[in-house]
């Protein structure tokens, strides 16, 4: 059974609650025929045609947990006539397990809808963007990040999206995380600000270590990383060189870059970008979205709802 098969597998045995906020744009009734086909969840489409009633509990969330932005009733009222923000909401008081949507707004406006809904993940404080890519023959899968939020990423943030992405990883493909942080130098055998910045991340992860549960190391070149050979040469002894299968990129020019590379020249798979690091499943889509892609991104969303193991 092909990677994706066993994703697809679990959110059958799970049958979650799956909140589609675009249910006008026919890519997304699309999507959600053939979840329902599939036996993947319980859509509920939302359609931004339909009159608008906002949900007393979705009001009352809002305002608890942004009181200042607002304030009053009314202003919660008027932000939940976007559909990224209600269907959010609907994960936020419990009446849906995860939300996917995006197919028609900026990655912002998703961003921005699960902050204000269900915050960030105990212990990260940084939302960020994975790509599950999957080899030809669908059976190895990398996961790089972050390909799709954070530019210029804090030695912080660059630790918390290791952290998101390797509880992440054990959700999703169901294996240990071996996380390299990547960079142009290994080990030392260059200097530079950029260098020093992923170093100070890894220090700063190393801090945390007692609550991570998961093997790292940097700075290391993607080959050192990816090949067990030049690991040897490169980085003897890392526990990570020449096995990793997170790959955490230091920006996200070369995230970004790096997982379109692999998917156009060499012919992967890339699935994502999956937001991480939010409390509950918030998913986002590529304004060119098909069908099938909001169906795989479902279907890793009610991974990311199910604890390690289920």
């Amino acid at each position: 059974m092909s990677f994706l098969s066993r994703v697809y597998e679990r959110a059958r045995r799970a049958n979650l609650r799956i909140v589609l906020p675009e249910g006008d744009d026919p890519r997304v009734r699309e999507a959600a025929q053939k979840i329902d086909r599939e036996g993947l969840g319980r859509v509920q489409l939302l359609d931004r045609t339909s009159p608008f009633s906002p949900l007393p509990d979705a009001v009352a969330l809002l305002r608890s947990r942004k009181p200042d932005r607002f304030p009053t009733d009314a202003a919660a009222a008027e932000a939940l006539r976007h559909p990224l923000t209600l269907g959010a909401c609907l994960v936020g008081i419990g009446a849906a397990d995860v939300m996917v949507g995006g197919a028609c707004y900026p990655t912002a406006d998703t961003i921005r809808a699960a902050l204000w809904a269900v915050g960030t993940a105990p212990g990260i404080a940084t939302v960020s963007g994975a790509f599950y890519m999957i080899d030809p023959e669908g059976e190895r899968v990398l996961t790089f990040a972050d390909c799709a939020v954070v530019p210029e990423p804090t030695p912080a943030q660059l630790a918390d999206i290791a952290l998101a992405t390797a509880r992440d990883r054990r959700r999703i493909v169901r294996d240990e995380p071996v996380v390299a942080f990547l960079s142009y130098s290994t080990k030392g055998s260059a200097a530079g600000p950029r260098i020093e910045r992923v170093q100070a991340a890894i220090a700063d992860l190393r801090r945390r270590s007692p609550s991570v549960g998961f093997v790292f190391d940097g700075e290391l070149q993607s080959d050192a990383a990816l090949v067990a050979e030049v690991a040897t040469r490169k980085a003897s002894g890392s526990p990570v060189a020449g096995r990793a299968n997170v790959l955490i990129f230091p920006d996200l020019d070369s995230g970004n870059i790096g997982y379109k590379l692999v998917q156009r020249l060499g012919g992967w798979t890339a699935l994502g970008p999956i937001l991480q690091g939010t409390a509950k499943p918030i998913s986002d889509l590529s304004r060119g979205a098909s069908a099938n892609d909001i169906v795989d991104t479902a279907a890793i969303a009610v991974s990311q709802a199910l604890e390690e193991g289920r």
